[in-house]
């Protein structure tokens, strides 16, 4: 991992070969999320109920799209979403990854995509203890990655899988904010690692912080710099 890495994020890169007996939350982390995630919660009901009357308007499909992710310790977590996609997209199309001018993405789910608000619903999931505000990406299980080589490879696969699944998921990360959105996933895991090394109560600050201006300009799904 080279210097830049750490020019651009703030903290210092590490190699894959580090010792999972080194991987551990900082104090208090389980319980800020809970709190911050009860709150959000309350907050955020009456966004809910906008996004779920666009969804039902646009074309009468799902309000939600539930899907099977990687938790810790590889565990299965079921998240859910709000629908971006065109009603029944995995048996028309095939589950694969989402791409620039996906034809699969509906006009609501152009505006949740890129401002990431599609993932709200996963505030249950930091609720109940699943995922965490700021982890690595609670990955789909074995998604096709239609711009890697090889992307068809089972993510267990992946250098880095295994370190990165020792910790509990997050709704936003260090892969998500810095990492380009069509890099393949041993890159990614890479920034994921970073991020479980360093991991502390300031670095996830920062991490909200940028990802909430991310949000604020609608640039989450961008193929360059998001900030």
């Amino acid at each position: 991992m080279s210097s830049s890495l750490k020019d651009l994020t703030g903290v210092y890169p590490i190699s894959h070969k580090v010792s999972s007996d080194l991987i551990s939350e900082y104090p208090l982390k389980r319980s800020l999320d809970f709190i911050v995630a009860s709150l959000a919660l309350i907050i955020s009901s009456a966004l809910w109920l906008i996004f779920a009357v666009a969804i039902k308007i646009e074309d009468r499909g799902p309000v939600f799209y539930r899907q099977k992710r990687w938790g810790k310790n590889k565990n299965t977590v079921k998240v859910y979403k709000f629908r971006t996609m065109v009603v029944n997209a995995d048996e028309k199309f095939g589950r694969f990854q989402a791409h620039e001018n996906d034809p699969r993405i509906t006009r609501v789910g152009k505006f949740l995509r890129a401002t990431s608000l599609d993932e709200m619903p996963q505030i249950l999931n930091i609720w109940k203890g699943e995922m965490s505000w700021v982890g690595p990406r609670a990955l789909p299980i074995n998604e096709v990655q239609v711009k890697e080589e090889n992307g068809s490879l089972p993510d267990e696969e992946i250098p880095g899988f295994d370190l990165r699944c020792r910790v509990r998921p997050g709704l936003t990360g260090m892969a998500q904010v810095y990492a380009p959105r069509d890099v393949p996933r041993r890159h990614k895991f890479r920034y994921d690692l970073i991020y479980i090394q360093n991991q502390s109560f300031l670095l996830d600050l920062k991490l909200i912080v940028l990802s909430l201006w991310i949000t604020l300009r609608g640039k989450w799904e961008s193929r360059g710099r998001k900030f």
